[in-house]
């Protein structure tokens, strides 16, 4: 199979956004993170602050989530919230950027916007306990005594904004073509295997 698109999900301080990133570089493919809520943003006159908030508070009922995707699937675009607006916003702006070329994705549910494509490979990045927290304090500039709950208000974020839009938990290995542990690899490691594949 012919990989097209890498849709990457990361545990926060894994490092996974330097692998996307340097992967990117190497590869001379582009790669959309905050790139696709800076777009969405000028498009629904969303400031990105507010974006990352929703992504922060969105619920994580099971009622919320069959609401959502009901809304989202039959284009009943005109029922949703205003939460429901964006995610369905980033969704077509993430096709819209696969539209134009192969591409890397980082977050934002990439996977689901693209499950009807050919040549997706979902990707998640992890790593050890002592290695995030040691990234968290180096890259993030956190103190040691609040990495803690920043790691932690930053993986149940992604968690439920995954959950709340696709039904799935975020950390079930099973919903992911590979899995890198970034401490046992290296960022050096992990950028070279994915490029294998591009």
């Amino acid at each position: 199979m012919k990989c097209n698109y890498l849709t990457i999900e990361r545990e926060y301080g894994s490092g996974g956004t330097k692998i996307a990133r340097r992967l990117a570089q190497e590869s001379g493919l582009p790669c959309y993170g905050a790139e696709i809520l800076e777009s969405v943003s000028q498009s629904i006159h969303v400031p990105v602050e507010q974006i990352q908030k929703y992504e922060e508070s969105v619920s994580n009922s099971f009622l919320y989530t069959l609401f959502m995707m009901s809304r989202a699937d039959a284009d009943k675009s005109d029922m949703l919230n205003r939460e429901g607006h964006i995610y369905v916003a980033e969704q077509d702006e993430i096709r819209r950027l696969a539209n134009q070329s192969r591409a890397i994705f980082l977050g934002h549910c990439a996977s689901e916007a693209l499950k009807e494509r050919k040549g997706v490979v979902k990707v998640f990045i992890r790593a050890e306990e002592a290695d995030k927290k040691q990234r968290i304090m180096e890259d993030y500039q956190i103190p040691e005594n609040k990495l803690e709950s920043v790691r932690k208000r930053f993986d149940s974020k992604r968690a439920k904004y995954y959950y709340a839009n696709t039904a799935k938990r975020w950390n079930d290995l099973n919903n992911y073509d590979i899995v890198l542990n970034s401490s046992r690899l290296g960022l050096d490691g992990c950028v070279e295997l994915l490029k294998g594949l591009l």
